[in-house]
């Protein structure tokens, strides 16, 4: 009889989990857009947050207002603001935070929100130069190519 062991590797499904000093971006509420850093879990539905940069005083939040970021910052369970401060800009949150992808696709719709008409026209006819201008050159590859051939 042969016996078969399996070596089972577990993986997490989520990467992010709530944790003290978890770094996390408001979604929606009057706080909306800005980073808070979690300082103490209330209950599975709340968190005591932090957002000494950001302007957010301590309050308890959602976490369903709340969607995680990857960073962490090293702070001590309920921390008082002045050492969730010095960890948050020792950690450069705010730094790392505006060179993410996440945080640009943000700025980029609140810049797409806030154009006018005659932005809008002005982006439509740059559009259509420059692909006009790919046109061309793709033109002239193919017949390039095709004179090869």
């Amino acid at each position: 009889m042969f016996h078969i062991v399996a070596v089972l590797y577990t993986t997490h499904v989520f990467k992010r989990f709530v944790e003290i000093g978890r770094v996390a971006y408001v979604a929606f509420g009057p706080h909306e857009g800005k980073l808070v850093a979690i300082v103490d879990v209330i209950d599975q539905n709340r968190a005591l947050v932090d957002g000494p940069c950001s302007g957010v005083k301590r309050q308890s939040m959602p976490f369903k207002c709340m969607q995680l970021t990857d960073y962490v910052i090293k702070v001590p369970h309920s921390a008082r603001q002045k050492y969730v401060k010095r960890a948050w800009e020792k950690a450069e949150v705010d730094k790392k935070w505006a060179e993410t992808s996440w945080a640009k696709k943000i700025e980029a719709r609140q810049k797409r929100a806030k154009m006018t008409d005659f932005d809008r026209f002005k982006v439509m006819k740059a559009k259509k130069m420059r692909n006009k201008i790919i046109k061309v050159e793709v033109r002239k590859l193919q017949k390039a190519a095709a004179k090869k051939q």
